[in-house]
């Protein structure tokens, strides 16, 4: 296989893959093209490389920023962005569990919280009380992982992983 044939091959599978991890498969793309680029990447780099517009790679390059999965570089004597990313698949892990922690795990156990003080008496009330407490719980430990994951470092986790698969 060629190279152009496999880095497009790749840049599709991680765009697809983006939506498993909560991103659109847009922003997954180019994630997956500041991972492989050799040298830091201007927006009209990304934009022809993947035959976007402005305003759809503008949007995209911001998430990225926003989630931490890529960063503002700038070089000596230009004034374009320039940008990159981690290309450590620890580091890039971390932060998509940081983030999806963020937007996902936080508010349900918030709201799990605000309404686990249902009143009333009626089996309803009571059933609901017990399912929002189970929930909540599971949750709670969900939370307690991933802030383990997320404060660990690669040798703790392939470690626990490794005694987990044999």
């Amino acid at each position: 296989m060629q190279y152009s044939e496999a880095k497009e091959r790749y840049i599709e599978a991680w765009g697809s893959l983006g939506s498993s991890w909560g991103v659109n498969r847009t922003m997954a793309q180019i994630h997956a093209l500041l991972m492989i680029a050799t040298e830091p990447l201007t927006t009209e780099n990304i934009m022809e490389e993947l035959k976007i517009s402005r305003g759809n790679a503008n949007m995209n390059l911001r998430a990225l920023l926003d989630w931490g999965l890529a960063k503002k570089v700038l070089k000596p004597g230009e004034r374009k962005e320039y940008f990159v990313t981690d290309k450590d698949p620890m580091v890039l892990a971390t932060q998509v569990a940081k983030e999806r922690k963020k937007r996902e795990l936080d508010p349900i156990i918030k709201l799990l919280e605000e309404v686990s003080t249902v009143q009333g008496g009626n089996e309803e009330a009571k059933e609901f009380r017990k399912v929002t407490a189970d929930l909540k719980g599971f949750a709670k430990q969900a939370d307690s992982v991933l802030n383990t994951f997320i404060q660990s470092n690669a040798n703790w986790f392939f470690k626990i992983l490794g005694k987990l698969t044999r």
